[in-house]
C-alpha cells in the first residue's frame, strides 16, 4: 500500500502538468464520493465538497462562497463525466503543450474555468428560463473547452488522427463541441452548456487577440520606419533582431509542415526545437 501512494505521489510530484490535473481531478472526485457514502451511511444528505466547492446559481450563496468560481472546475457529477472530460484533457492538453507551452494550459484552464463560472451566474440572473430554477455547476468542461478552442484558433489546421475515422482538421473538432453546447441549450443543462461557450469564448479571444495585436504592431512598426532615415545599431542588437527573425521563419515553415501533412510528418529535431520553443 505504501509502495502504491509513493508512486502516486512521486508521478503527482514529477508528472507533466496535463498528468497533475488529472490527478488533481481524480483525488477530488474520489474524495467527493467518499465523504457522499460516509454522509449517507449517518443520514446526512448533504455532500461536504458539494456544499462548498460547487458553483451556485444563486448570486447571494455563490458571494458566500465565491472561491467556487474556480473549484467547480475540478469537480465531477459522475464517473462518465469524469472520463469524457479527463480522456479529452490528456490528448488536447498533450497536444497543446506541444506547440505552446504548460505554464499556458494552466492558464487557460483556469481563465476558462472562471469565465464559463462567471456565464453560468450571469445566465441564472439574465435569462427568465432559468431565473427560477436552483441549480449548481460542476466539471472541467469549460476550461478543457477553453484549451481546445484556444488550440484550434492558434492552428486550425493541424489534422488529428481517429481511428476508424482517419484525419480531421482541429476546426472540425472544435466546432463539433461548439455546436453541440449550441444545440444543447434548451436541454437539462442549459447553465452547463453555457458555461462551455463562456469557456470557448476566452480560448478563442485569448489567441486570436493576442495574434491580432502582435501583426499589428509589426505593420505599425515597418510604417514608421521611413526608407531615407539613417540609424545607427550596435552589432549586438543588429545579432539578436537577427536571430529572432530565423527563429521565428523556421516555426513559421515548421507550422505549414503540420497543416499540410500533420505533426508526425516532423523530425524529431523539428519536434524538440518546437517544444523548446514552446516553453519561452
Amino acid at each position: 500500500m505504501n509502495t502504491i501512494l509513493e508512486q502516486l505521489r512521486c508521478k503527482l510530484k514529477n508528472g507533466s502538468v496535463v498528468e497533475q490535473l488529472i490527478f488533481v481531478n481524480i483525488i477530488i472526485f474520489i474524495l467527493t464520493y467518499f465523504l457522499g457514502g460516509v454522509g449517507f451511511l449517518f443520514n446526512n444528505t448533504q455532500n461536504f465538497f458539494y456544499t462548498w466547492f460547487a458553483l451556485p446559481a444563486n448570486i447571494d450563496s455563490f458571494l458566500s462562497k465565491p472561491w467556487t468560481v474556480i473549484t467547480y472546475g475540478f469537480m465531477h457529477g459522475g464517473f462518465p463525466h469524469l472520463l469524457f472530460n479527463l480522456i479529452t484533457l490528456y490528448f488536447i492538453g498533450n497536444l497543446f503543450t506541444n506547440f505552446l507551452s504548460a505554464k499556458k494550459l494552466i492558464t487557460f484552464y483556469l481563465m476558462g474555468t472562471l469565465l464559463g463560472g462567471i456565464v453560468f451566474l450571469i445566465s441564472y440572473s439574465y435569462f427568465p428560463a432559468l431565473q427560477q430554477q436552483k441549480s449548481t455547476l460542476v466539471g472541467a468542461s469549460s476550461g478543457i473547452l477553453a484549451i481546445l478552442i484556444g488550440l484550434t484558433t492558434y492552428m486550425p489546421n493541424y489534422e488529428i488522427k481517429f481511428r476508424f475515422i482517419g484525419f480531421v482538421k482541429l476546426l472540425f473538432l472544435g466546432l463539433i463541441f461548439i455546436s453541440w453546447d449550441l444545440i444543447s441549450l434548451g436541454g437539462n443543462n442549459t447553465g452547463g452548456h453555457l458555461a462551455h461557450l463562456g469557456g470557448a469564448a476566452y480560448g478563442f479571444f485569448a489567441v486570436y487577440y493576442r495574434n491580432s495585436f502582435q501583426l499589428s504592431k509589426f505593420v505599425k512598426e515597418k510604417k514608421e520606419k521611413s526608407p531615407l532615415q539613417t540609424t545607427y545599431k550596435s552589432n549586438k542588437k543588429q545579432t539578436i533582431r537577427t536571430t529572432t527573425n530565423e527563429t521565428q521563419q523556421k516555426i513559421d515553415t515548421i507550422l505549414d509542415k503540420i497543416s499540410k501533412s500533420g505533426y508526425e510528418a516532423l523530425s524529431k529535431p523539428e519536434k524538440d526545437f518546437l517544444f523548446q520553443q514552446g516553453k519561452k
